[in-house]
């Protein structure tokens, strides 16, 4: 077999991991993100505010490194992974209670009734920015990592059913950036229909560029091809395409918050179609039966036809964005929204065990009904994770006086407090927002970090051999690549640079 035959081989007939072991990996990174506000809370109180090196660090470190070692060296200790971080953010939050300087005197259950009736800045929700930073970090670190052996197998991307850890990856990247999507945030509500369509069609044309460069250098270097997860000639940025070409165009017709009709419709109507018709054969065998791909649709058809599963996630994404949103105030407000989205997602996980039983089971290549349900609950069930987390943090900074954490909300008031404590409160939230800060950095040009990672990959695999790589050897190739990524990423903030094409 020639190497890229190998590396190919590497990639294939792979069928995953549990839902419940891919869930505590993808939900760890949602306590690392807390324990690094709660550090920061804590050194801000004790020393001094950090230099942009120091801050860089404590971001890498907490939010990159853990990623890392849970995809790799660490895959199989997640409980001592959880433990030990459940551990240290208890610490911190014991050290930040003791020290506090507001309410020093007054005994735990006051400061709480305190807390429950302040205000929150609502214009920002720091959860979303941390759920699309941990899906693009999570898919950079994976689409390296999968080429070398200490990955695990069962996380790289299933052959036709099962949940693998790379799976998700473009189902959460649709479901994130659907959360945040113009028509939520009212920015293509003026003029007619055919004037808003217009802008979405312009707005893709980077797209188009980046599908069609990457289709052109991947046949001309002959570089590894899993042919069986998009086809041919078929990838991600073109299934982007039309995803955003057909909600944009549902979206004329249906507001935001009416979503999840357009997302269950779609779903299930799709699923009935694969049960139903030859559309299963198809995707699978071809039109002759026999796995031909010869012409367009049978070179490309699991891209092609598994478009439809990610329009159902995309416009469930819209849905969450529109109600995450809304505009809240109080601390209580905030409290229920993450209650109820982990309750919907536990029942959502509950609906995809009904599923993968008396339907079928969960398959990216086809991304059928389980599919949809399993990337929802997966997404909901961090989304709310990091809202519980924003909520702990919140009361850390209520202790501290003058506590300031990027990328986390801001206390505006609070009304039962003094006068001298609430206008302490106003000035923080008046403040110029921190800038030294890696999850705004990679939000702030999340599709740059993700050709970046792209790139990197691709030059590191045509450089070493990945498949004859050492443990150790592969992992600090990891963390350069993360590093470099992170780096480049970061330095494009902190000189106030966002790259758009459009």
């Amino acid at each position: 077999m020639s190497q890229k035959q190998m590396k190919e081989a590497f990639v294939s007939n792979l069928n995953g991991c549990s839902v419940l072991e891919f869930t505590q990996g993808f939900c760890f990174p949602a306590l690392c993100i807390l324990c690094r506000g709660l550090l920061i809370v804590l050194s801000q109180h004790l020393w001094s505010s950090h230099t942009r090196r120091t801050r860089f660090f404590i971001d890498f470190v907490f939010l990159i490194v853990p990623l890392m070692t849970t995809l790799t060296i660490l895959s199989s200790f997640q409980y001592l992974e959880y433990l030990t971080a459940i551990l240290f953010g208890a610490g911190l939050f014991y050290q930040i209670y003791c020290r506090r300087t507001c309410y020093a005197k007054m005994p735990g259950q006051k400061i709480l009734e305190k807390f429950l009736k302040i205000s929150l800045e609502s214009e920002y929700i720091p959860a979303i920015s941390c759920f699309r930073v941990i899906t693009s970090a999570y898919t950079a670190v994976a689409i390296l990592a999968v080429d070398f052996p200490l990955f695990p197998r069962r996380y790289a991307k299933t052959e036709l059913y099962g949940t693998g850890g790379m799976d998700y990856g473009a189902g959460g990247f649709v479901f994130g950036m659907a959360m945040v999507c113009p028509e939520i945030r009212r920015k293509c509500m003026e003029g007619s229909r055919c004037d808003r369509f217009t802008k979405s069609l312009y707005s893709i044309w980077p797209l188009v560029l980046l599908g069609a460069g990457r289709l052109i250098i991947i046949k001309s270097i002959d570089y590894q091809e899993h042919i069986t997860e998009y086809g041919v000639h078929w990838n991600f940025f073109f299934t982007l395409i039309v995803v955003k070409l057909v909600t944009s165009l549902l979206l004329m017709f249906f507001p935001p918050n009416k979503s999840w009709i357009v997302a269950i419709g779609t779903t299930v109507l799709y699923q009935l179609a694969l049960d139903l018709t030859p559309l299963k054969r198809l995707i699978l065998y071809g039109t002759d039966g026999s796995g031909t791909r010869v012409g367009l649709l049978n070179a490309n058809r699991e891209g092609i036809m598994s478009t439809l599963g990610y329009v159902a996630i995309y416009m469930a994404g819209v849905q969450t964005g529109s109600y995450v949103l809304k505009k809240r105030s109080h601390i209580k407000d905030w409290i229920k929204v993450a209650y109820g989205i982990l309750l919907l997602a536990i029942s959502l996980f509950v609906s995809l065990y009904v599923v993968q039983v008396y339907v079928e089971a969960v398959s990216r290549r086809i991304a059928n009904l389980a599919f949809c349900i399993w990337i929802v609950a997966s997404s909901l069930i961090l989304l709310s994770c990091l809202l519980l987390g924003d909520i702990i943090l919140s009361f850390a900074k209520f202790l501290i006086q003058g506590a300031l954490v990027p990328c986390s909300w801001k206390l505006v008031q609070s009304p039962a407090t003094s006068k001298k404590r609430s206008e302490s409160l106003m000035s923080q939230a008046e403040g110029k927002k921190p800038s030294l800060c890696l999850i705004t950095a990679i939000n702030r040009n999340q599709l740059i970090f993700f050709l970046l990672s792209n790139i990197t990959t691709g030059l590191i695999n045509l450089l070493v051999d990945t498949l004859h790589s050492s443990t150790l050897w592969a992992f600090f190739l990891l963390n350069l690549y993360m590093f470099t990524n992170c780096l480049i990423i970061y330095m494009l903030h902190l000189q106030d640079k966002t790259i758009k094409f459009w």
